[in-house]
């Protein structure tokens, strides 16, 4: 079994800074914990940049149809994003422990 690297805090917390995650993920190659970390750091990257362009496009039909509806939709937008937030720093937290944050519906893509 290959020793963990001597930078591995440094680099899962680089895994789920958003495009940060492709530094680890192309240069750490010894450390297969690490690199699932970088890999899930995308993978919720692009799950997270997903949701960014559906808020786009709803809150561009809310704000024609509808000035008020809008304003909960910012409200939503806020609280979803402070969630996303929340999960990166959990995610960061298990992986310092040496374990592994599952996201339903997301992490099953790792496979």
């Amino acid at each position: 079994m290959p020793e963990a690297s001597p930078n591995r805090g440094v680099w899962i917390v680089l895994a789920y800074l958003w495009a940060f995650a492709f530094i680890p993920l192309i240069l750490e190659r010894e450390d297969a914990d690490v690199r699932w970390h970088a890999r899930h750091g995308v993978l919720l990257m692009a799950a997270e940049l997903t949701l960014a362009a559906a808020y786009f496009a709803l809150s561009s039909m809310v704000h024609f149809a509808r000035f008020g509806l809008g304003g909960v939709v910012l409200v939503c937008v806020v609280l979803t994003w402070a969630a996303v937030f929340a999960l990166h720093i959990a995610a960061i937290v298990k992986g310092l422990d040496g374990r592994r944050l599952i996201v339903p519906g997301v992490s099953a893509l790792l496979k």
